[in-house]
């Protein structure tokens, strides 16, 4: 290999696409890049939508190493092959199953196994040129060990308790408030139509069920543990491996420290040799590491530039607020006076972008006359604000669900969780968009209380570049937001290259630092319902202060639509009622008829 040579590494599975771009130097390789993307399971996902994916990786390469799940066959990595070559067609690549890339990365040429648990679980074994594998087999047919076995089972507990007992576990309710479901029948519900990776998330929750010593929870525990070091015997006994190398990956040993602990006591009593430790990097390293063809060791020091640290830290948004420095010595009532004075950043930021929220509203109303749509994305607290506001347009202006939509980093999940780091890759706001089908009449609103949100930055970039109309929000009008073509390469100024209009809401510092759900997220839901609202006002679909497109989907909304047609009508309440019956409920036509 050269000196220079630049290497990506990717392994894909069913609930990520993890990549790292490294460069060969002198002794080793340095990490200046990384990032992660949709799942790319190549068992389950379309050739088409593999490489869209891809697409949205570093071009400019010399290797690649793609390992993905699913690939297991010759003739399933020669197709992977032919795939990753329509990409990178003067690259050299190496393609194979991400149970490969995981190897590579927690043993290199060392003989030893390597016990995965993640959403699901997998046991691998190596000694020379022989490999012995146990587990993978999917959710459907086991995963046993993996995060979504250990959360199915303690669904199956909770509803087996409730048949038997007609008893709510103690634990049930903490399985309600992470999913921000209100009762019994709405877990059922949920739990219907839940995916595996929905499903999986809740092992957080069982583990911390297990640190309170619940015995049933830390029971599946010790079950899921149990399997995995019967896998573990198994495929060592098949290679004769009496004092093993057991490496462990994947994020129920990264996170919870007590599936490690167990899984080190069961194992020691059958292989009291084992040397168990944790992986150091993730799968994508070993990929690279593959492509390199070299037996150097890369070293993972992945950080922020001292100038990058500095624009962070300069953020309006991250600033200290001098009036809130002693938040924690004040009495209930002083918070309370302090948080409702503070509110007046709020209306001071919106009567100071009076005329971008103007030219926002005639954006999207021109948008959605045309046959457009318009679009917020959003991460965090911005993100569920944006979500939020959309899905009230159908209810209130009995509009299309297509009409207004809300994308959020790391999808229906983070509506109720924290996704960590969904937020960070560009390329997958530009995935995202691609998904929605973006045309060049749609309007694009991209809101970042920072300025500096990757996910964001990179939808508006591919909104603009597909002609679509783009809008920035954000509340830190100073910082210069910018955007990475490739990592560790930075472009300027976003909101004069690809944001038509920036509306600046100017609140100030948080009264807890750093906290954008507070004036942040207050002025952010005030400017997207003045937008949102403005547009459909614009669009016909009030009559004076009246909905008159409003879905009677209710006893409370039939109400409503009564009284609307009794003042715009000048007729009494049994008689508006009578006209909506005859209509079949229909507001508008019973309103245009009046």
């Amino acid at each position: 290999m050269k000196v220079g040579e630049r290497i990506l590494g990717v392994e894909g599975g069913g609930t990520k696409t993890a990549w790292c771009l490294v460069e060969r130097t002198e002794a080793t390789f340095s990490v200046i890049g990384q990032g992660k993307l949709p799942p790319s399971n190549f068992r389950l996902e379309m050739p088409e939508r593999l490489k869209a994916i891809f697409r949205e990786l570093p071009s400019e390469i010399d290797r690649a190493g793609v390992f993905l799940a699913g690939c297991s066959t010759a003739e399933d990595q020669q197709s992977l092959s032919r795939l990753c070559a329509e990409i990178w067609p003067h690259t050299r690549i190496i393609t194979g199953s991400d149970r490969e890339s995981g190897l590579a990365v927690a043993l290199g040429h060392s003989d030893g196994i390597v016990v995965s648990a993640g959403s699901g679980s997998s046991v691998t074994a190596r000694r020379g040129e022989r490999t012995e594998k146990a587990g993978d087999w999917g959710h459907i047919l086991g995963d046993t060990g993996g995060g979504y076995f250990l959360s199915i089972q303690t669904l199956r507990l909770i509803l087996r308790e409730h048949d038997l007992h007609r008893e709510e576990m103690p634990f049930t309710p903490k399985i309600l408030q992470a999913l921000s479901l209100n009762n019994f029948d709405e877990l059922v519900r949920w739990a219907q139509a839940a995916d595996k990776m929905e499903i999986a998330l809740l092992a957080p929750v069982v583990f911390e069920a297990a640190a309170r010593g619940e015995p049933r929870i830390v029971e599946i525990i010790e079950n899921g543990v149990q399997a995995l070091c019967h896998y573990t015997e198994a495929v060592a006994s098949r290679l004769h491996l009496l004092a093993p190398k057991v490496v462990l990956m994947g994020g129920l040993f990264y996170r919870d420290s007590i599936y490690t602990h167990a899984f080190r006591r069961r194992l020691k009593k059958n292989l009291p040799d084992a040397r168990v430790t944790i992986a150091e990097c993730a799968p994508e390293f070993g990929a690279a590491w593959l492509a390199a063809q070299t037996r150097d060791h890369i070293i993972f020091e992945p950080k922020l530039s001292d100038k990058e640290i500095d624009n962070l830290a300069a953020a309006l948004t991250e600033q200290r607020n001098p009036r809130s420095e002693n938040l924690e010595k004040l009495s209930p009532r002083e918070l309370v006076e302090l948080f409702v004075e503070e509110e007046k950043f709020v209306q001071e930021a919106l009567r100071g972008a009076i005329v971008d929220l103007t030219c926002a509203i005639e954006l999207a109303a021109e948008s959605l006359r045309n046959g457009g749509r318009l679009f917020y994305v959003g991460a965090g607290s911005s993100g569920r604000i944006g979500v939020l506001d959309a899905s009230e347009i159908p209810p209130t202006f009995g509009a299309s669900p297509d009409l207004v939509q809300g994308l959020i980093a790391g999808g229906v999940t983070a509506l109720y969780r924290s996704v960590e780091g969904a937020e960070d890759e560009e390329s997958a706001g530009a995935l995202a968009l691609d998904e929605r089908g973006i045309k060049n009449s749609d309007v694009v609103l991209g809101i970042t209380a920072s300025g500096r949100t990757p996910f964001v930055l990179g939808a508006l970039v591919r909104a603009k570049s597909l002609g679509a109309k783009t809008i920035l929000l954000t509340c830190n009008p100073a910082v210069v937001p910018t955007c990475r073509d490739d990592p560790g390469q930075r472009r300027t100024a976003i909101a004069a290259t690809v944001a038509d209009l920036v509306i600046s809401l100017v609140v100030g510092p948080e009264l807890l630092t750093g906290s954008t759900r507070l004036k942040a997220g207050t002025v952010t839901k005030v400017a997207l319902n003045t937008i949102s609202t403005g547009a459909m006002v614009m669009l016909g679909r009030v009559r004076g202060n009246l909905m008159i497109d409003l879905r009677t989907t209710s006893t409370k909304l039939r109400d409503r639509a009564t009284r609307v047609v009794a003042e715009l009508a000048q007729c009494d309440y049994d008689s508006a009622r009578q006209q909506l019956e005859a209509a079949n409920w229909n507001l508008r036509a019973v309103v245009d008829k009046s």
